[in-house]
């Protein structure tokens, strides 16, 4: 226990440990939304949460309750609801819905802290950019053990969201490449992508105080995304994701030491850099895509299913010896089957 305590008690242990657990929540659940082409639905959720959260106070009064999750989570399904309606009435397209509900919601929310929630912690700044470098100073005993709150939170998230991608992967996979044959084998594909959703929502408020929306939202495109250039799989691009988020968080870390620049954007420019390795050397970059067009193309088959016409009173297809009385042959088709009718008709 004293060698464990002594390793969280060290802040840089702590810092990357976070900004790793947030990747990996991120991660798990941004595949699949970038998967359906609804990664920006992150962008619009880890801002409207923050209605829930106020709306939740105003109803108890306190913040250290379990409602200012269930009200953030509500706050992001509304969204994906209000986005989805304005979609389906044809008169915005899908990501101009999505500009369209964020905004207002996230206005809404601000307004309602500037009149009744003036003296609470309820810092916009904070929702969006976090400071994950003050993280470790906020603890809670866990048996002998102090461990960072946004630590033993991400931690549990992570474990949910992992726990959801294995238990329902091949419900997931099916609703996301083929929504009709999910349907028809009697699966709820939007049941599904409302339950996706509503954990990112739940993720992203469990990210507020640590990382921020901005790194979370990083964190939920970027390393998808950058795995999705590299593998064909869909359970290599949930690993390879997640490896990028860990490999970022590190990487920012030191970056931030050594530059003395922010953390949490450190960590975010370092999902960039991945990317922008996938983009190039990647199975799907730029460099394999040359190859491909400067490879010679392969010479075009014969056309074995032609059919030709021959001189009046018989026909046949040139190399293949195939000739009839009724001026015509089907190139391909062996001698017997073409007689064998003619001959029956005898």
């Amino acid at each position: 226990m004293s060698e464990l305590q002594a390793w969280l008690d060290q802040p840089s242990v702590t810092i990357v440990a976070i900004g790793a657990l947030v990747g990996i929540a991120a991660s798990l659940l941004g595949t699949f939304l970038v998967l359906r082409r609804e990664s920006m639905l992150s962008d619009a959720i880890s801002h409207s949460v923050l209605l829930g959260i106020v709306v939740a106070y105003l109803l108890t009064g306190t913040l250290d309750t379990p409602l200012h999750v269930i009200g953030a989570a509500l706050a992001g399904l509304a969204t994906v609801w209000l986005t989805d309606l304005l979609a389906r009435s044809r008169r915005v397209k899908n990501d101009a819905a999505i500009g369209l509900v964020f905004p207002a919601l996230f206005a809404l929310a601000v307004l309602l802290i500037n009149l009744y929630a003036r003296d609470v912690h309820l810092d916009t700044d904070a929702v969006l950019l976090g400071e994950i470098a003050f993280a470790w100073l906020d603890v809670v005993n866990l048996g002998q053990l102090e461990v960072a709150r946004s630590l033993l939170t991400m931690l549990v998230i992570a474990l949910v969201n992992l726990a959801f991608v294995v238990f329902l992967y091949k419900e997931l996979k099916l609703s996301t490449f083929d929504p009709q044959l999910a349907m028809a084998f009697g699966l709820r594909p939007v049941a599904i992508g409302y339950a996706l959703l509503g954990l990112v929502s739940v993720s992203a408020v469990g990210a507020f105080d640590a990382v921020g929306a901005i790194l979370f939202v990083a964190f939920v495109i970027v390393p998808p995304t950058a795995a999705y250039l590299l593998t064909d799989r869909l359970w290599w691009m949930l690993t390879i994701g997640c490896m990028i988020a860990i490999g970022a968080s590190f990487a920012g870390y030191a970056f931030a030491r050594a530059f003395d620049v922010s953390i949490g954007g450190a960590m975010a420019s370092a999902t960039g850099g991945f990317l922008l390795l996938a983009l190039t050397f990647g199975k799907h970059g730029l460099i394999a895509r040359g190859w491909r067009q400067r490879a010679p193309a392969a010479p075009p088959l014969p056309d074995f299913g032609a059919v030709s016409t021959g001189p009046a009173g018989g026909g046949g297809v040139s190399g293949h010896g195939v000739g009839g009385g009724a001026g015509q042959a089907v190139s391909g088709v062996p001698r017997a089957q073409v007689e064998a009718p003619s001959a029956a008709s005898r």
